[in-house]
């Protein structure tokens, strides 16, 4: 594959703000997946990318940085990842990439990026800076785990698992306050608060015994997926926790996915 690391795709931005781009070793008119990592809001960079498997599949796959909670308070998080997508969007010919064929995988933090990716595509107050004559739109979207409402997360909690109705909880440092002051805010940064008719289908992927992002928080974007009539299929992990998920299943579902919605010959849509 080819190899292109650290692309800024904000003009003398944040040290966070790149990204690295994996492209076959031939061909053109790539379609590309999305990869952004997980860690809380607060940890993880695009060093370690689940997505790559896909290069030697003829896919083109970047790999985003984004600034972290401690850098900046919501929304500079979903603000870079549209960014990003705009970027590379204004860089198709460069990187020989097809700007109607873009599909975004994130797992837990990067899973409820993608989410909000999804369901903010007609959303212009998270698009901010450069290229803004570039769509922030993603064709499709693959959801590992990520939170939604953080105001639900302790009432379907596993038994022993994370709190997040606390100050130092990474809801709260997202957001800037303790979550239950602040519902506003909570709103604001709920993808199911932005779902509507036209977003990009879904796959979600959630283990049923999940100690840090309750299972039900994958359910409650599931639904509003389907009220709003998106195409949405949801796979839940049986005793799946956290990720690492040894279900054989997933990754068909994840690979079928893609192929469907990306490069099949009526995948292509306007973005």
């Amino acid at each position: 594959m080819r190899v292109f690391r650290d692309l800024a795709y904000v003009t003398g931005g944040h040290e966070r703000q790149k990204l690295d781009l994996y492209l076959p070793a031939r061909g053109t008119n790539f379609p590309v997946i999305l990869w952004i990592h997980g860690g809380a809001f607060r940890m993880g960079d695009k060093s370690g990318c689940d997505a790559l498997a896909f290069v030697p599949k003829g896919f083109a796959v970047a790999s985003l940085g984004y600034r972290l909670s401690q850098h900046a308070l919501f929304p500079a998080q979903i603000e870079d990842c549209k960014a990003a997508v705009r970027w590379l969007r204004a860089h198709t010919r460069e990187y020989d990439l097809d700007p109607d064929r873009f599909g975004a995988w994130g797992a837990s933090a990067g899973g409820y990026l993608v989410a909000m990716l999804g369901t903010t595509g007609g959303v212009k107050e998270f698009d901010l800076g450069e290229n803004l004559d570039r769509s922030s739109r993603v064709q499709c979207v693959v959801d590992f785990f990520g939170p939604t409402d953080f105001l639900q997360m302790d009432a379907h909690r596993w038994p022993g698992g994370m709190e997040h109705n606390t100050a130092d909880s990474p809801e709260s440092q997202l957001i800037g306050g303790l979550l239950t002051d602040h519902p506003d805010r909570v709103r604001r940064a709920n993808p199911i608060t932005y779902v509507s008719p036209g977003d990009p289908p879904f796959l979600i992927v959630h283990g049923d015994h999940d100690p840090l992002v309750p299972h039900h928080q994958s359910e409650l974007l599931e639904q509003a997926l389907k009220r709003a009539s998106v195409p949405v299929k949801f796979h839940t992990v049986a005793g799946g926790g956290h990720g690492r998920f040894e279900d054989p299943a997933v990754d068909p579902l994840v690979t079928a996915f893609f192929e469907q919605h990306l490069r099949s010959p009526t995948a292509a849509g306007k973005p």
